[in-house]
């Protein structure tokens, strides 16, 4: 514990933002970092609590409170050694976690915890500057090949410790580029791709091979799924050429909202309108999908729509709303009762800020059409009676949209490539798989595996983190009999 009176003398210290009228104009991130001065006033409020419900909160249990104590002390090179040692990607986690171990620490019962993210992102930021993040390759080889199909953050965890331990890694993706939805799902004002193409150079160094455009399967993809794939490999294909495989795609099937007027032009799944967008910033095509000066909707109130929303301030539409299923959450949670768990409270985002309309408590009833297209939606109001969600009668009420982008989760991944494995799946359509037996992450089928969203569903980046690093122990058992990767 650096300094024990430290969460006494210091107050936490919350991220800084660009200004909206100039974030805006732009997709660039827009939070700096903390200063090396700023950081260890952060670390210095850590308590080192006894049980260190910080870590515990975390899905791939940060060592929170020995960083936390090293930033203090200026020593960020041996930091970064800590950090690694839980998570492979700490510059992604540090921008886009919701960061539970922040509402499992101590201090929040006040809503005062530590600044673990920021302080996440201090470490990892000066490491990169300084140069200490470099290539591991192995010692030594040992003959065996995996192939990882899904390049988001779950399969290039597992890829990267199987590289590491001396097995061949190839990944098969099937956009133009790396990195499955932490590239194409998430706007670039969030998380710089340029930190994607970082750690693929060092993990090409360590020895995994990236395979892009390419499909398992010619099985055909449900509306609303990117697809880049000029070449397709066959199941029965890797099977042959590899001696363990993981499936570890996203949960990309979208959430549909079949009412009236669903196929009115106007009426889009999200990443419809994201991915274009994030194609176009790196330099590739335009966005079809243009929404300055344009009424927009977005259903769903999770990180997807609010990700569309910012997308749209940017734009320059003329009107962003946003509406919700669920009631309107308190503004503050009950911290001695919720603590440490994730508690339910208002979340306002960053493209909140910039601008948008929000309401909850809200049901669609159909999309109108005008000369062809989308012209407003029919709304109703919502309230719980017994459990459930009932229409009030006589809410009704017009929304103005002249571009409606449906937000509403991920159901599934692509049932496609389970059926052509054979994989037996649960009942949400994830691939069984479990991650406590002798066998954890092993699908019913010998030497396939399955890890993230592929198995768990819709998640987050930091449980795909986690998911992937367990899985590549679970096949280097498989295929070594034994393993040195942490569990």
């Amino acid at each position: 514990m650096g300094k024990p009176t430290g969460f006494i003398e210091f107050k936490r210290i919350s991220d800084a933002y660009e200004k909206v009228d100039s974030r805006v104009k732009h997709y660039r991130e827009f939070v700096p970092r903390l200063s090396d001065a700023d950081a260890k006033i952060q670390g210095a409020r850590c308590m080192d609590c006894g049980i260190p419900f910080c870590s515990n909160g975390c899905p791939v249990n940060n060592i929170i409170p020995d960083w936390n104590d090293l930033v203090y002390r200026g020593n960020f090179r041996q930091a970064i050694d800590v950090l690694h040692s839980t998570n492979n990607f700490p510059e992604f986690t540090s921008r886009i976690c919701p960061a539970p171990c922040e509402a499992a620490c101590t201090l929040n019962i006040e809503q005062s915890p530590v600044g673990i993210k920021s302080i996440e992102r201090a470490i990892i930021d000066k490491a990169g500057e300084n140069g200490w993040v470099t290539p591991q390759p192995p010692a030594r080889k040992t003959g065996k090949k995996v192939a990882v199909v899904g390049s988001g953050p779950a399969g290039m965890a597992a890829a990267q410790q199987l590289a590491r331990v001396g097995h061949d890694v190839t990944v098969f993706e099937k956009s133009s580029r790396i990195g499955g939805l932490l590239r194409y799902g998430i706007p670039d004002f969030k998380l710089d791709k340029r930190l994607i193409d970082w750690r693929m150079a060092q993990m090409e160094v360590e020895g995994v091979k990236f395979v892009t455009r390419t499909m398992v399967t010619n099985a055909a993809l449900p509306p609303g799924i990117n697809n880049d794939a000029k070449w397709v490999v066959t199941t029965e294909q890797l099977r042959k050429d590899f001696d363990a495989v993981i499936l570890s795609g996203g949960s990309e099937t979208p959430r549909d909202l079949p009412v009236p007027g669903r196929d009115l032009p106007g009426v889009h799944y999200a990443l419809e309108f994201l991915v274009p967008q994030n194609k176009e910033v790196a330099g590739d095509s335009k966005n079809p999908i243009n929404v300055k000066g344009k009424h927009v909707l977005v259903i769903g109130g999770g990180d997807t729509g609010s990700d569309c929303v910012g997308t749209s301030n940017r734009h320059g539409a003329a009107s962003v709303t946003q509406i919700e299923l669920m009631p309107r959450p308190p503004e503050q949670e009950n911290g001695p009762l919720t603590w440490p768990y994730w508690p339910l409270k208002m979340r306002t985002s960053s493209s909140h800020d910039e601008g948008a309309e929000r309401d909850w408590s809200v049901g669609t009833k159909q999309f109108i059409g005008k000369n062809g297209r989308l012209h407003s939606v029919q709304a109703v109001r919502l309230q719980w009676q017994n459990g459930k969600m009932v229409e009030m009668p006589g809410s009704e009420f017009e929304i103005r949209a002249d571009y409606v982008f449906l937000a509403m989760g991920f159901t599934q991944p692509v049932s496609g490539v389970l059926e052509a494995f054979g994989v037996e799946r649960d009942a949400r359509g994830n691939a069984r798989a479990d991650t406590e037996s002798g066998k954890a992450y092993s699908t019913n089928i010998k030497g396939v595996f399955a890890a993230g969203d592929m198995r768990r569903g819709q998640s987050l980046v930091v449980w795909a983190i986690r998911e992937g690093r367990q899985c590549a122990r679970s096949v280097d058992e498989f295929l070594m009999g034994t393993s040195t990767l942490p569990r």
